[in-house]
């Protein structure tokens, strides 16, 4: 087996945004061309801001071309060189607003060549719903009860057409609007208006943006008419900013998709993430999440083109343990992602218990899935994915108790963490979802926990996936998610480090013992055996990997949070007390 292979299946992957660490891709570069950092890494997922892209941190996408700003070509020839190989995302389910395929519809409207390439709210409705005064059709109730929400309202966005009308387009995601200020010029064709009352006008408006007021309640003393005609031209003279789904029964989206698994291909991915896939296959009376077979049939088309390009799939989902997603995509011969690990390893060390995370470990030797795993990432700590679910009036138990859930959303709460809800179709919020927050916090900012739960992370099956932060024990960052406002939730596990930052946390023994730990589990070939998860009392684990002559054996105590390695090299056994 050659090196290369070998890493996909042992090595270590760092997580980051291409400016995470100092300003541009190459200042983590330079990071990872430290001798502290030799063989520590095998893998690299890199961020979609790594493209080009302009709302959700890289997760509306513009285009797939990189984003010269933060990337060159000289970067992915240092990965090379530092025999880094690379896991990006397509997030498969949206493209921005300023996408050329959606600039396109905007500037062309119905004659453009991509009118299909996104989805009309109202033409997919229509016949299934009644048109409401906003002229927005609202689904039957049968229809609307299936619906999936990741925002508050309906999943739409109305943009505007060169006829003048505004058109609802699907957008289960992030959007935003930015309304700007105007001036008297903007005013000029409504001839009825005074100069002196356009520059109340446009003085009214602008304080109204300035203030974030509702511009519909603003009263300009005018004609109802007239008045209408002002809030026109405001809501025109207006920036939007939206995760736009796209169309999957055109085959121009296909075709998008097979030019951009080349590009990344060239780019030298070698694991592609597919972000937001369950909502991608759309049909009316089905859920708009994980409906069957739809979200199969597309994921087959999918893994069809991805094998050309020797491109390993890894198809991103959230949801409960108890709805068995994660059983079923493995069986399709997916990798899968172990979002129930975060929250499990959190358990364990509260509540001084092995049973719930020895119970996921074993499932996932039982049945040999293929997982990548994590503590923190670029988004929250899961927790709606530890939960049970009814499925045909029979209940799944969840690798956690709803009491023990709710333990644990509490406690990472009460340490500062941020939460994430889920909405009906009414704006309810019907579930919480994720909470944000940096690991280290999460566990109390006791760097023996953090050095512990990074301990079993790599001894879990599986690919360990190392978010920049937790690798240097950062805090949560309150002032960055107070500034990012609305849905800035996540800012808080975003902190920007430099390279000073790294030179003097390089020193400290939280990174020193973890980079010795990760080191450790990105080379030895025990780690390319079988895991033997061992007898023990419930407040210990002790978990042994073993491959012909190689081993390596983790020893940890709940209660004290102490833990040894022992393992052998060059047939010397080593014992390492931590």
């Amino acid at each position: 087996m050659s090196h290369k292979a070998e890493t996909i299946q042992n090595g270590v992957m760092l997580n980051a945004y291409p400016d995470s660490i100092g300003e541009h891709l190459g200042d983590c570069i330079q990071m990872l061309q430290k001798a502290e950092f030799k063989d520590v890494f095998s893998l690299f997922y890199i961020l979609p801001t790594f493209f080009n892209s302009d709302l959700d941190r890289g997760f509306s996408i513009i285009d797939y071309n990189l984003n010269e700003y933060l990337v060159s070509k000289a970067d992915l020839k240092a990965l090379d060189e530092l025999n880094i190989q690379l896991k990006f995302d397509i997030v498969l389910n949206h493209l921005s607003v300023a996408s050329p395929q959606f600039k396109d519809l905007l500037k062309n409207g119905t004659n453009s060549k991509y009118k299909d390439f996104f989805i009309n709210w109202n033409s997919f409705w229509k016949g299934h719903g009644t048109l409401n005064s906003d002229g927005i059709i609202i689904p039957d109730e049968e229809f609307l009860n299936k619906l999936f929400m990741r925002k508050s309202g309906l999943p739409i966005l109305k943009v505007p057409f060169p006829d003048g009308s505004k058109q609802p387009y699907w957008n289960t995601f992030y959007q935003k609007i930015i309304y700007n200020k105007i001036n008297i010029s903007d005013l000029e064709q409504i001839e009825e208006l005074s100069k002196t009352e356009k520059e109340a006008i446009v003085k009214k408006v602008n304080s109204a943006i300035e203030n974030n007021e509702v511009l519909d309640d603003l009263d300009f003393g005018v004609k109802e008419k007239t008045e209408k005609e002002i809030l026109t031209i405001v809501k025109r003279n207006c920036t939007y900013l939206g995760q736009m789904d796209v169309n999957a029964n055109s085959e121009l989206v296909w075709d998008f998709y097979e030019e951009t698994l080349t590009k990344v291909k060239k780019y030298g991915c070698k694991v592609l993430r597919l972000d937001a896939f369950a909502y991608l296959h759309k049909e009316i009376g089905k859920s708009n999440f994980f409906n069957v077979p739809g979200t199969w049939d597309y994921l087959n088309r999918i893994k069809s083109i991805a094998d050309k390009k020797a491109l390993q799939l890894l198809p991103e989902i959230h949801a409960e343990y108890g709805a068995g997603l994660h059983h079923k995509v493995s069986e399709k011969g997916y990798k899968i992602y172990d979002f129930f690990l975060p929250g499990l390893v959190i358990h364990t060390l509260e509540k001084k218990s092995n049973s719930a995370l020895l119970k996921w470990a074993q499932e996932i030797v039982d049945n040999n899935y293929a997982v990548v795993n994590m503590l923190g990432c670029h988004d929250g700590i899961p927790v709606l994915d530890l939960k049970g679910k009814e499925i045909n009036g029979t209940y799944n138990i969840g690798l956690l108790t709803d009491e023990e859930i709710d333990d644990l959303m509490n406690l990472i709460l009460d340490r500062g963490g941020r939460v994430k809800n889920l909405y009906d179709s009414e704006g309810n919020k019907i579930s919480y979802y994720q909470v944000n927050a940096t690991y280290f916090s999460a566990l109390g900012e006791d760097k023996q926990k953090l050095l512990l739960a990074r301990a079993i992370q790599l001894f879990m099956p599986g690919i360990p996936q190392i978010w920049y932060l937790d690798l240097f024990a950062g805090k949560n960052n309150y002032k960055a998610a107070d500034e990012a406002g609305n849905g800035g939730h996540k800012e808080i596990n975003r902190t920007t480090l430099t390279l000073s930052d790294i030179e003097n946390s390089i020193k400290t023994d939280i990174v020193k013992n973890q980079l010795e730990l990760i080191r450790l589990r990105n080379n030895s070939k025990a780690f390319l055996g079988n895991l033997q998860i061992n007898d023990s009392l419930e407040n210990e684990i002790i978990m042994t990997w073993k491959n012909n002559d190689d081993m390596v054996e983790l020893k940890a105590n709940l209660i004290s949070y102490k833990f040894t390695i022992t393992y052998n090299e060059s047939g010397v056994n080593y014992i390492n007390e931590y």
